[in-house]
C-alpha cells in the first residue's frame, strides 16, 4: 500500500542493497503520466498511469503481465489485499481487481474524484473522495458498510491507528474516526487546508499544510503541541511526511527537505534541492529516499541529510517510492517505471 504501513510513516518494511543500480525500466504506451505510488506484492508492481490503465509489472523483468482500463487517470497508489487490488480514479469509481489476471471483481463509484489511497482493516477498505466522503466498504463484494462526511474533499490516504482513522481535508481539520461505525471521536483545527496523508507514530500524528506550515499533534487528545514555518520560503506542502520516534522528514514545495524533531519541531537539518518537492518521502534503514521536479531521485543520510545517492531520470517526479522485496520502484511524469536494485555482476 501508499508507502507501505497502515499508519502511513514512509518506513519501509524491506531493506535495500547499499548500491543501487537500474533493473529494468518500463516506458508507458502513449507517454502518459505516473503520478500513482506503486505497489510491489509477491514479485509484481502495480502501477497506474493517467491513461486510465493500471499496469501489472513482473518485478524481475519489467514485462507486463496485463493490464485493466479503468474509467479515467489513476493518481491513486493501488494496494492489496490478499489476492485483489484496490485504486480509485478520476472518475470517482473504486475498482477491486483480481491480481492474477487484472479482471474486474466490483466497482464502487461515488461523486467525486478519488486521488486517496485505500488502506485497509478487518476486512474493510477505507478511502477518501472530492465528494468529501469518508468511505468504509466491504473488501470482498463493494458493499457499503459506512461513510462519513467532512465538509470538503478529501483526498489524503486514510491513516489507522488503535481502530481509528485519521484523515486530513480541505476543510482544514483532521478528522479522528472511529473504524468500527464511523463515529466522529475529535476534530483537531489545522490553519489551512491539507492534502498530505496524516503520518502517526503511537499518539502523534504529523502532516503538513497548504499553509506553509508543518505540525505536530497528539490524535488522542486533539491538540496541536508544535507547528514548523519558513521565517523566509513559505510554500505549500503536498508530501506527506516519514516519520520515525526522533525525526519528520518532509520536503517542501521551496525545494528543500526537512528533518524536523518530532518532539519539538526543531530543524534537525535542511538540504536544497533543484527542484520541487511533492514527492513524500521513504525511510529505508538510515536513509531517506525520494523524487523532485527536476527528475531526481536522491538518497540522503537520515541522521545528517548528506547525500549518499542520486539518480537522473529526466521527467520530473511527482510520486512516491516504493520499497519492498529488495527493490525501489518510482515513476515519471514522462510516463517511465524505474526498478531499483543491487548490482548484478557482469
Amino acid at each position: 500500500m501508499f508507502r507501505g504501513d497502515a499508519q502511513n510513516t514512509g518506513v519501509a518494511g524491506s531493506g535495500l542493497p547499499e548500491k543501487l543500480e537500474v533493473r529494468w525500466r518500463f516506458a508507458v504506451p502513449g507517454g502518459e503520466a505516473i503520478e500513482s505510488t506503486a505497489a510491489i506484492a509477491g514479485g509484481v508492481v502495480y502501477v497506474g498511469c493517467d491513461e486510465g490503465y493500471l499496469y501489472a509489472l513482473d518485478l524481475g523483468s519489467g514485462k507486463p503481465k496485463w493490464k485493466y482500463k479503468a474509467r479515467d487517470a489513476i493518481k491513486s497508489s493501488p494496494t492489496v489485499l490478499n489476492d485483489t487490488v484496490y485504486f480509485g480514479d478520476d472518475e470517482g469509481v473504486m475498482h477491486a481487481v483480481e491480481r492474477s489476471l487484472g479482471a474486474a471483481r466490483w466497482t464502487f463509484k461515488t461523486e467525486g474524484q478519488i486521488i486517496s489511497s485505500v488502506n485497509v482493516q478487518d476486512g474493510r477498505i477505507l478511502f477518501g473522495s472530492y465528494d468529501s466522503f469518508l468511505y468504509c466498504v466491504d473488501a470482498k463484494d463493494g458493499s457499503l458498510v459506512w461513510k462519513y462526511q467532512a465538509a470538503d474533499r478529501l483526498h489524503a490516504t486514510p491513516g489507522l491507528a488503535d481502530g481509528c482513522v485519521l484523515i486530513a481535508g480541505c476543510d482544514a481539520r483532521l478528522h479522528v474516526i472511529r473504524v468500527r461505525d464511523g463515529r466522529l471521536l475529535r476534530q483537531v483545527e489545522l490553519d489551512a487546508v491539507c492534502g498530505a496523508s496524516a503520518a502517526t507514530r503511537g499518539e502523534r500524528v504529523y502532516l503538513g499544510t497548504y499553509g506553509e506550515t508543518v505540525l505536530g499533534i497528539d490524535w488522542r487528545v486533539g491538540r496541536v503541541l508544535w507547528t514548523y514555518q519558513h521565517a523566509v520560503k513559505k510554500f505549500p506542502y503536498m508530501s506527506s511526511a516519514a516519520v520515525t520516534d526522533e525525526l519528520v522528514i518532509v520536503g517542501g514545495r521551496d525545494k528543500i527537505i526537512r528533518a524536523l524533531d518530532a518532539r519539538s519541531g526543531a530543524v534537525r537539518w535542511e538540504v536544497e534541492r533543484r527542484g520541487r518537492i511533492d514527492s513524500s518521502a521513504v525511510i529505508v534503514g538510515t536513509r531517506v529516499f525520494f523524487g523532485a521536479s527536476d527528475g531526481t531521485l536522491a538518497a540522503l543520510d537520515l541522521e545528517t541529510g548528506r547525500e549518499l545517492w542520486t539518480f537522473e531520470a529526466g521527467g520530473a517526479i511527482s510520486a512516491s517510492p516504493a520499497v519492498a522485496e529488495g527493490c525501489l520502484v518510482i515513476g515519471t511524469l514522462d510516463g517511465v517505471v524505474y526498478c531499483f536494485s543491487g548490482a548484478r555482476g557482469p
